[in-house]
Parts: C-alpha cells; structure tokens; sequence
C-alpha cells in the first residue's frame, strides 16, 4: 500500500511539514510533561483513525519508557487507574479538542477548568497547540492514506 502523495517529496507538502514541524519544536520545548504530550499524540491519532500517528506516537511512547499497559489502555482511559488526574483532565480536554464537531458548544468549562486545576498558563498553551496540531497531523496522514507500521523510534529526527 502506498500513500496517495509523497507528504515528504512533494515541494509545497514537504514545505508545509517543515513548518508544522517547527511547531511541534515548540511543544515538545514546554514544560508540558513528555509522557503527557504522548499521550494525548495518541488519543487523538486512535479518535481520528490515523494509523501512522498511532503508530508512530505509542512506539516513541515505549521507547521513551512508558509501559504496554498504559499504551494499552488510552482509548478506555476512563475505565483505567494507571492515569494521574492531570493526564485525565488532558485526555478529556483532547478528546472534545478533537471531536468539536460532535458538540455543538466544543470544548466545555468543565473540562477546561479541570485542565487548569493541572497545568500552569504555558503548559495549558503547549496542551491546546498540541490538540490543534496532532488533529493536523491526523488528518494530513489519513487524506493521503499514509501507510502505518513501518515507523521506527527517531526515524525523523
């Protein structure tokens, strides 16, 4: 199976990638923490179909130490004691981040007062920019059908 466009070999896509990815450079920066950030790479990418973000983000997730049974357990966190409430609060934060369009008033109070009981202003910001760009991410990933599994940790960095 081969994507429908080369992302990284077209000039404009692989320009446009460049940028994002400088981006991500400031996220990954912030004092949001690491497990955190994977986290939510990865509820987001299972919410939107994203093979490859999937892949990619529970690999880089393993590799960075996080355990098989939480990996396992992100798309029924809910259910799942091996959350802090910190991580609770961002993964309902990026699930109504990510589904905006199935509620009609998007992210609520609840949830964002909830997030910020967790995070201070800039990890708070480092959190929404992380939303908004994994959600890019998905969607440029699952428009060209980008294949999954053949991703290896630091394969693009």
């Amino acid at each position: 199976m081969d994507a429908r466009l080369n992302l990284f070999a077209n000039p404009v896509s692989s320009k446009f990638m460049r940028y994002i990815n400088s981006a991500g450079k400031a996220v990954a920066d912030s004092t949001l923490p690491a497990a955190t950030q994977e986290l939510v790479k990865i509820r987001a990418s299972q919410i939107n179909g994203c093979g490859f973000c999937t892949d990619m983000h529970t690999k880089d997730a393993a590799h960075a130490g996080e355990t098989a049974q939480r990996l396992h357990l992100v798309a029924a966190w809910r259910e799942a004691k091996v959350f802090t409430d910190a991580e609770r609060a961002a993964l309902e934060l990026t699930e109504q981040g990510t589904r905006t369009a199935d509620a009609a008033g998007g992210v609520t109070g609840e949830a964002w007062d909830n997030a910020a009981k967790h995070y201070d202003e800039d990890q708070l910001a480092a959190l929404v920019s992380l939303i908004a760009l994994i959600n890019a991410y998905n969607r440029l990933n699952v428009i060209v059908q980008q294949p999954a599994g053949d991703y290896e940790p630091g394969m693009f960095g």
